[in-house]
């Protein structure tokens, strides 16, 4: 069905999904922009363009493409990073590394690199993202009581958390404590109507409600109050934005490109920014009841040119994003037009009801953020690491520390040759880190046998991707991994998930040889090498 055509059908099931959407982007989008280190309306400029831009272009069709939290970390270390001080200064120079990192996006698509993102482990992805959501709670507690800490190294900053909350603004607190209850405590309600009103909205309303009775435009703790040297009042606890959509708009100054800093932080935002697209895009085809499989490569071209006008303009870096985009699905969403009315409404918003903005509580918005990086960083991610086996959670501990020590990049990279480290460790050759040998063979018209030997480890199955990619639909394929001597977590779970979506669209797939292998843990997609080896 054309775009059009999908219009026509299900205007009235995307249009009210992107209602809701609308109504759950709203708090977090200012949120992601406030702690980001850019101004409110970043973040609702970035999904406007991402619905009523991306949506358009892109290659999925129930996502929501805006700002995400994965990617307030990279954003915050670019403002302070390049602009040394001046707030507004390193505002513009990452707005002209967000233009960067888009073309780089879209170069990537062009080229069909949204491969790539099998080379990261899994393990180390998420231990990436469960680093981010440290970082956020880190930065965001503070906000939540009334004060800011001063920035510095992220180990410190740990150290002194509750130094800093031992001089909370009770106004401030009692806004963030009843936020957090409503987080958590509203999913859990067994009332269906009930659960069908979004959490963020209740507390955004909450926040606004208190904000009034506290006055919080004109709050001062008291001359009793006295704060450390290195704490601040908030300055400020109310959202603040221009009278108009206009007065928001900023413009990229490009003149750190020669520099060190600028670069650094063009490829921390297209590296984040890229995977967490193609893996959000990739699990909300898992979500999509339609069973429908995006276009990874045109997605990671589209949010590129998405992220080349968000920045022109003065917005954030945007993603496919998963918890927008779960909502989306689970409101009835057909298409991806509900991804534009979405946009539509946020537009409509703040032009028409700008005023509103301005009464939200920043102490709810921190409380939506904690919340968030808490998910990314609970302790079920470090028990589903566990179950993988003991090696996974090392990779997803060793990843989060050396993000937290160093930076992104580096801690990922940190992450990698950990990985590598132990492979080598059993006994994989090191001609064999980067090669794979995979040979198919057609046994009959309708049949294809993949048969492994070596090692088949993230660094090296690329081009076995590929190949089966290329496989038509409604045939027979068999993987056998009867000739491999080691199997990692990364090349089990593409195996698994392969074999899922091939059966989906029709044809058989089964695996083979896996009883020749000792797993490494008890979970089906452990690593494993071969029984011969012991």
């Amino acid at each position: 069905m054309t775009s059009l055509g999908s219009l026509k059908a299900d205007w009235r099931q995307d249009m009210a999904a992107g209602f809701l959407v609308f109504l759950i982007a709203l708090p977090l989008c200012l949120g992601v922009a406030v702690a980001s280190g850019f101004p409110p309306m970043a973040g609702i400029l970035s999904a406007i363009i991402g619905g009523l831009l991306v949506s358009r272009i892109n290659g999925s069709y129930v996502t929501i493409t805006g700002p995400a939290a994965g990617l307030i970390v990279v954003i915050l270390v670019a403002v302070q990073s390049l602009g040394q001080g001046d707030v507004v200064a390193g505002y513009r120079y990452t707005l002209a590394a967000i233009v960067a990192a888009g073309v780089l996006q879209v170069v990537l698509g062009i080229y069909k690199a949204g491969r790539l993102a099998a080379f990261f482990p899994v393990s180390v992805v998420y231990g990436m993202l469960a680093a981010i959501g440290i970082i956020i709670m880190v930065k965001q507690i503070p906000v939540m009581v009334g004060v800011q800490t001063e920035g510095g190294a992220m180990l410190p900053s740990i150290i002194q958390l509750p130094h800093g909350l031992a001089y909370f603004i009770p106004q401030i607190a009692l806004i963030a404590l009843i936020s957090m209850s409503i987080l958590i405590g509203w999913p859990r309600l067994r009332t269906r109507f009930l659960k069908k009103i979004p959490a963020p909205l209740l507390v955004i309303l909450a926040g606004m409600v208190l904000g009034q009775i506290f006055d919080l435009s004109h709050l001062h703790p008291g001359d009793d109050f006295r704060a450390p040297k290195d704490l601040v009042l908030g300055p400020v606890f109310l959202v603040t934005i221009p009278d108009s959509l206009l007065a928001s708009i900023y413009f990229p100054d490009f003149s750190k490109v020669f520099s060190w800093a600028f670069w650094q932080s063009v490829v921390a935002i297209t590296l984040v920014g890229s995977l967490e697209s193609l893996l959000s895009a990739a699990a909300v085809d898992k979500l999509d009841p339609q069973k429908r499989y995006s276009d990874l490569n045109r997605e990671l071209w589209a949010v590129g040119i998405g992220n080349v006008v968000a920045g022109s303009l003065g917005g954030l870096p945007m993603i496919a994003e998963i918890v927008r985009s779960s909502a989306n699905i689970d409101a009835g969403a057909r298409s991806g037009w509900s991804n534009f009315f979405h946009g539509g409404f946020l537009l409509l918003f703040v032009m028409v009801f700008p005023q509103v903005v301005d009464m939200i509580p920043l102490a709810s918005l921190a409380a939506l953020l904690v919340y968030t990086g808490f998910r990314l960083a609970s302790p079920q991610a470090f028990a589903k690491s566990l179950d993988l086996g003991r090696e996974q959670l090392a990779l997803f501990v060793i990843t989060i520390i050396g993000v937290l020590t160093t930076n992104l990049l580096a801690g990922v990279l940190i992450g990698i040759v950990a990985k590598l480290l132990i492979h080598v460790g059993r006994g994989v050759p090191l001609r064999n880190l980067l090669t794979i040998s995979y040979r198919l063979e057609r046994k009959a018209p309708k049949t294809c046998v993949v048969r492994v030997s070596g090692s088949a480890i993230f660094s090296n199955f690329i081009a076995l991707k590929s190949e089966v990619a290329g496989l038509p639909d409604g045939k027979t394929v068999i993987f056998d991994l009867s000739d491999a001597y080691l199997i990692d977590h990364t090349v089990m779970e593409f195996i698994d998930r392969y074999r899922e979506d091939y059966i989906e669209r029709g044809g058989c797939c089964e695996i083979h040889g896996l009883a020749s292998h000792e797993p490494y843990a008890d979970h089906a997609l452990a690593a494993r090498k071969h029984k011969s080896l012991d």
